[in-house]
């Protein structure tokens, strides 16, 4: 059964950073690896996601603010976010698309959040 431990989130204040790690237990073989987060009353949204060929992709909201990245050896995805504002405070979900095997059909795992919270 694959595993989702998220860390990282906490409290900061606005400018400042914070760096989210997850990493995925069991042996597979992931796809895409991805951060959305979401904030009381609203949807989740998609933050960042990245590929397993190393292409990433980012909210406009957290272009050039936020980066994204992988460690392939250790099944673990990043998400470096500075000059944080307080619109970012949110609750941060990791996702990633993976498979069993390399012929096996792909499914889709959660991590069980992280909180971050930018005062102002």
């Amino acid at each position: 059964q694959v595993q989702l431990v998220e860390s990282g989130g906490g409290l900061v204040q606005a400018g400042g950073s914070l760096r989210l790690s997850c990493a995925a237990s069991g042996r597979i073989f992931i796809d895409v690896m991805a951060w959305y987060r979401q904030a009381p009353g609203k949807q989740r949204e998609l933050v960042a996601v990245i590929t397993n060929g190393g292409m990433t992709n980012y909210a406009d909201s957290v272009k050039g603010r936020f980066t994204i990245s992988r460690d392939n050896a250790k099944n673990t995805v990043y998400l470096q976010m500075n000059s944080l504002k307080p619109e970012d405070s949110a609750v941060y979900y990791c996702n990633i698309v993976a498979r069993p095997t390399m012929s096996s059909s792909a499914n889709e795992y959660w991590g069980q959040g992280t909180q971050v919270t930018v005062s102002s």
